[in-house]
C-alpha cells in the first residue's frame, strides 16, 4: 500500500520514508543532513516522499547524533537600516536563505554597527548556536576574522576580503565574488567603443572588500590602453554618494562625456545630478552602472546600461560553499564548486562571471 499523510494515523518515521523511497535508512539520513554522497535523483525522490508523508525529523535526536544546529550566522558589518534598503543585499540574502532552506538550515542575521557588537557576536558564535558563518563587508584587520579563526568555525566571505596588511584571503577561509575587474573592463570598453574620450568613474569605498579596488583597476586597465586620463571620484555605494560624486566630477571636469559608476544605486544618484545640471544622457554624458539591479536599472531615466552579475546565485554559492566546508572534518572545500560551473574557481573560492546589459543610458 502506498503510504500518504492522510492514510497514516501515526507520525511518519524514518523507516516509512526509507521503505517508500526504496532506499536504506542511512541514505535517508544523509539526504536529511544534506550530505554530498547521494545521487541527485535519489535526493529528489527522498525529498518528494518526505513531502508526501509530511515527515518531520526529530531535531533533538538529530543534533545529538550530528552535533549540528542547522543554523548559519550571516554577519554584516553594515548599519541595519542600510542593509535593508539596498537591493543588492536583499538579493544576496535571498540566495543564501533559499540554498540553506534546501538543506534544512536557516540563517541567523547578525549586525556589526557599534564596537560593543563584536563581543556580543563573538559570544554568540562561540556558544554553539551555529554551524558556520557567512561574512559581509568586513574591513582590513577586522577582528571578527580572528575570532572566527580562534573558534575554528567554518566561514565564507561575501566578496574577496581585505583583512590584514593587504592580504586578500586568510588561510583556510573562502569567498564568493563577481568578476569585478573583468566587468569594469566590459563597461569602459563599451564607452570607448561609443567614441567617448573623457571617461570618469565613481568608485566605491576602499576600506571593505576588494570590489571597489577591482572595479577601479578594470577602469584603469582600459583607459591605459586607450591613452585616456583617469578621472576618479570616490563614493560609498549609496544613491546620495553617487549624486555627490557626480557633482564633484562635473565641477572638476566639465568636459567629461561618460562615466562608469561602480554600482547601480550610485548610478541612479549620478543620473539625478546630470539631469539637475542640464546634461542629457546619453547624448552629452553616457552612463554605465554595475550590478544590474533591475528594480533600479529598468526604472531610471533613461534605463541604465550596466554590468550584470547574478547576485542571488552568488548568495546560493556562498551557502553551498559553507555547507560543503561544514561536511568535511578539516573545513576544506571538497565539492565546494559543485553546481557552480559558470564561475571560475580560485582555490576554495568561486568567481562568478559578469556581462554587459545594454539599455539606453549608454
Amino acid at each position: 500500500m502506498v503510504l500518504t499523510q492522510r492514510s497514516h494515523a501515526r507520525r511518519p518515521t524514518l523507516e516509512d520514508v526509507a521503505r517508500q523511497s526504496g532506499v536504506s535508512k542511512s541514505t535517508v539520513s544523509r539526504v536529511i543532513n544534506g550530505e554530498a554522497r547521494v545521487r541527485a535523483e535519489v535526493v529528489d525522490r527522498v525529498r518528494r516522499v518526505i513531502s508526501e508523508l509530511g515527515y518531520v525529523p526529530n531535531q533533538g535526536a538529530r543534533q545529538l547524533v550530528t552535533h549540528r544546529t542547522n543554523a548559519v550566522a550571516v554577519v554584516a558589518a553594515q548599519p541595519e537600516n542600510r542593509l535593508f534598503i539596498d537591493p543588492f543585499f536583499d538579493l544576496l540574502l535571498r540566495g543564501v536563505r533559499r540554498e540553506l532552506a534546501l538543506h534544512g538550515a536557516q540563517a541567523v542575521l547578525l549586525f556589526l554597527e557599534e564596537p560593543d557588537d563584536y563581543a556580543r557576536v563573538a559570544d554568540y558564535l562561540g556558544g554553539g548556536h551555529v554551524d558556520g558563518a557567512i561574512l559581509f563587508s568586513l574591513r582590513p584587520g577586522d577582528r571578527l576574522a580572528e575570532i572566527i579563526d580562534r573558534l575554528g568555525l567554518p566561514a565564507v566571505f561575501g566578496g574577496r576580503p581585505l583583512l590584514r596588511d593587504g592580504d586578500p584571503v586568510r588561510p583556510g577561509q573562502a569567498h564568493v565574488d563577481g568578476d569585478n575587474r573583468g566587468g569594469a573592463r566590459l563597461a569602459v570598453q563599451h564607452l570607448v567603443a561609443l567614441g567617448r574620450r573623457r571617461i570618469a568613474t565613481v568608485t566605491g569605498p576602499y576600506d571593505q572588500e576588494n570590489s571597489a579596488a577591482d572595479r577601479l583597476a578594470g577602469y584603469r586597465d582600459v583607459l591605459r590602453d586607450a591613452g585616456s586620463p583617469p578621472l576618479v571620484e570616490r563614493a560609498d555605494y549609496t544613491r546620495q554618494g553617487g549624486a555627490d560624486a557626480m557633482a564633484a566630477l562635473l565641477d572638476r571636469h566639465p568636459d567629461l562625456d561618460a562615466v562608469f559608476v561602480a554600482s547601480d544605486l550610485m548610478a541612479s544618484g549620478a543620473l539625478q545630478t546630470l539631469r539637475e545640471r542640464g546634461r542629457r544622457v546619453p547624448e552629452d554624458v553616457a552612463v554605465v552602472g554595475f550590478d544590474d539591479l533591475t528594480s533600479i536599472a529598468e526604472t531610471t531615466d533613461p534605463p541604465l546600461t550596466t554590468v550584470h552579475q547574478d547576485i542571488e546565485e552568488m548568495g546560493r554559492l556562498m551557502a553551498r560553499l559553507l555547507l560543503a566546508r561544514e561536511d568535511t572534518p578539516d573545513g576544506s572545500p571538497d565539492g565546494a564548486s559543485e553546481g557552480a560551473s559558470e564561475g571560475a574557481s580560485d582555490g576554495p573560492s568561486v568567481i562568478v562571471p559578469t556581462r554587459l546589459v545594454r539599455r539606453t543610458s549608454a
